[in-house]
């Protein structure tokens, strides 16, 4: 009866915590894009201008590792950019908001983890609304294999994970210093110039590949470009690296939110 008794308390506070979680995701989304012509689609237009520029200075180049097609390497910049551009914007948004919520949390006791991650639930809403069917073509295309196509949601769940594991370790630390937000600038600046976005990573030299594998992004693009890019069939070795690196980060962000959990009401 006991054991009853628990199990109904956890599932509604499962089914609270998701009541929540779409009320906020909501909420970003309509306050993000009220009055947006295009919405959504909007998160479509910096990678394609910036695919556009990359091609026009590097595409030549770095062809060559593309089957020396130009059309692959457009294909294979997008695909990092995408990466990247999530991950910078939905980890962004997530550092301020549990300091941002901060006048709501002393009136009203909530789960205080629904505030990150109702930010990346959001950007996941926008990335499979905009990007993903784009995604989905492209491997479609280029491998003509079903297969494929139901394998990119790996990579993608790599990079939620990610994203969710840093998100709720930025909004953790914003909570105690204020200054973060111009370092972790900084922060993404860097992993964007040591994740293989507008270059190959054949191109990384030797002695510097060791330091570039700390990157977590690294092995998601690696990944996605393979099952986007290749007429093969996935390669699991990618797909389980990109996994492992996600659930690394995720554990390791989730423990600190929870150990500094306790001092939030205090600081904010």
């Amino acid at each position: 009866m006991i054991n009853v008794l628990i199990s109904k308390s956890s599932w509604l506070e499962v089914q609270r915590y998701w009541e929540l979680l779409h009320v906020l995701v909501s909420r970003n989304l309509k306050v993000r894009y009220r009055g947006s012509f295009l919405g959504v689609y909007w998160s479509l237009l910096n990678p394609i201008i910036m695919t556009g520029l990359y091609t026009t200075i590097f595409g030549a180049t770095f062809a060559s590792y593309y089957g020396n097609s130009i059309i692959n390497y457009v294909l294979a910049a997008f695909t990092g950019l995408v990466v990247i551009n999530f991950f910078a914007a939905s980890t962004t948004q997530a550092l301020t908001s549990v300091v941002g919520n901060g006048a709501l949390l002393n009136k009203i006791r909530l789960p205080v983890s629904i505030f990150p991650t109702s930010m990346i639930a959001a950007n996941i809403f926008q990335f499979s609304i905009g990007v993903l069917p784009l995604l989905a073509v492209m491997t479609l295309v280029n491998s003509q294999n079903l297969l494929n196509v139901i394998a990119l949601l790996f990579p993608l769940l790599a990079l939620a994970l990610v994203s969710l594991g840093i998100g709720f370790l930025v909004s953790a630390l914003f909570v105690f210093f204020r200054d973060l937000p111009y370092f972790y600038e900084l922060v993404v600046f860097v992993l964007w110039i040591t994740s293989p976005v507008f270059y190959p990573a054949a191109i990384v030299p030797d002695r510097v590949r060791p330091i570039l594998a700390l990157n977590p992004l690294s092995p998601v693009i690696e990944s996605l470009r393979q099952i986007t890019l290749s007429r093969e069939l996935p390669d699991l070795g990618l797909i389980w690296n990109s996994l492992l690196s996600g659930c690394i980060i995720f554990s390791l962000g989730w423990f600190c939110f929870q150990w500094w959990r306790s001092q939030f009401m205090d600081l904010l």
